[in-house]
């Protein structure tokens, strides 16, 4: 029979990770670089996936890892998770903190976003009467927390309709600072918007609402490992994250940032009586969690930094940009995602007149296979395009070459 043992690769307790920052740029159209980190990722080839938003795929070096620690569980399981995991853990965090550039004890691991949103709208004290604003592009499950906390606690929410390709920056603080009244607590921001692929100034917005002393909460599922940015830039209090999407680790992990001078005013959404009010651990008490998703943090981290977040971003909204012009100005095409390319990056969405989206998003991949997905905005289909760092021009040019023949259809 194998024995196992502490792998190798757990001799990543002592590595530090160099920020990504620090690497040489790539240029955005360098098809040989972009070609091999391609080849890092193994995805199916019976279609075009173009509905990366979901989750993300694991590159190569990263499933191999996850698979290695899930053996490893599986062999040793509760000696592993009682004797080998916590100074693993700890790196896990470690590198977490170093990749956020938050202080300690301003971090902690969710299974997902929605928990999180879930520990930050349930645990904050919200009285009746009290106002929340969010926008109608703001993810559903998340406003369907708000409007449950609307009728449980009997609190007001204020529903925003922002311009989809806005005039600058200034518009959207603007707009957000209209609707504060002297009964506002809260606003909700989601940092990439998941149906259009906007990004909202969230820095500026956070420090409009600070100086009429209201909080922002952050839904950053898209943007984290997606833009190039520190935690902290974000200006926030509050920020809830996925990793299992732009950074690529499995499903079921997730990230909760708190200014560590706020931890106490969330109370937990979970039972507690092992943590202090004031420790961010006070989040945790969930159960046993899978530890394999969670260590995979690690290489996730690692086969991220290799290429550089602004590398990566750069990237995939060169991706973006070279299907979105091509189609812009086709006839009945119309692009929901802002014109100025600075104001999205991999995501952005489309309708044809005459069509549901759902007819479109049937079509390419009938026709095409291409998967995309459809979302729906103040009355608007929209067909959500999402590439990856896999996906190549060829592939858009294919998803260019089908709305082609469908406008002309």
């Amino acid at each position: 029979m194998k024995v196992y043992h502490s792998y190798t690769y757990c001799a990543l307790i002592n590595r530090s990770f160099v920020l990504s920052n620090n690497l040489h740029p790539i240029a955005e159209d360098d098809e040989v670089y972009w070609s091999d980190i391609r080849d890092q990722y193994t995805v199916s080839t019976e279609f075009i996936n173009l509905e990366n938003g979901y989750f993300g795929v694991q590159a190569r070096p990263v499933f191999e890892a996850f698979q290695r620690y899930q053996a490893q569980v599986n062999a040793e399981t509760s000696y592993f998770l009682r004797v080998r995991y916590a100074p693993l853990f700890v790196q896990v965090m470690q590198a977490l903190k170093d990749f956020c550039g938050v202080d300690e004890g301003e971090l902690v691991l969710t299974r997902n976003l929605i928990e999180g949103m879930n520990i930050l709208l349930q645990g904050y004290p919200l009285q009746a009467g009290d106002e929340v604003v969010l926008a109608t592009h703001d993810y559903d499950i998340v406003i369907d927390t708000l409007l449950m906390l609307e009728q449980r606690k009997q609190i007001q929410l204020r529903h925003l309709q922002l311009p989809l390709d806005p005039v600058s920056d200034e518009d959207i603080v603007a707009t957000y600072e209209q609707a504060i009244t002297p009964k506002t607590k809260l606003i909700l921001v989601t940092h990439i918007v998941h149906r259009t692929g906007q990004i909202m100034p969230v820095a500026k917005i956070t420090a409009m609402a600070k100086r009429h002393g209201v909080d922002v909460m952050v839904d950053a599922a898209h943007s984290f490992a997606h833009l190039n940015y520190r935690m902290t830039e974000l200006g926030a209090d509050f920020v809830a994250v996925n990793l299992h999407k732009w950074l690529g680790v499995p499903l079921g992990v997730g990230l909760l940032y708190i200014r560590k001078s706020r931890v106490v005013d969330i109370a937990p959404l979970f039972g507690n009586a092992r943590f202090a009010d004031n420790e961010i651990f006070k989040f945790t008490q969930v159960g046993t969690v899978p530890p394999a998703n969670v260590l995979t943090v690690l290489d996730a981290l690692k086969f991220h930094e290799s290429i550089g977040s602004a590398n990566k971003e750069a990237r995939l909204r060169y991706l973006t940009q070279y299907w979105v012009n091509q189609v812009r100005d086709l006839p009945d095409v119309r692009i929901f995602t802002p014109t100025d390319p600075q104001r999205s990056c991999a995501i952005a969405g489309f309708g044809i007149a005459g069509n549901s989206g759902h007819a479109i998003v049937d079509y390419l991949m009938r026709e095409h296979k291409i998967f995309t997905v459809t979302r729906e905005l103040d009355g608007q289909d929209i067909v959500r395009v999402t590439p990856h760092l896999y996906t190549s021009l060829d592939d858009l040019d294919k998803l260019v070459a089908a709305i082609r023949q469908l406008t002309q259809a």
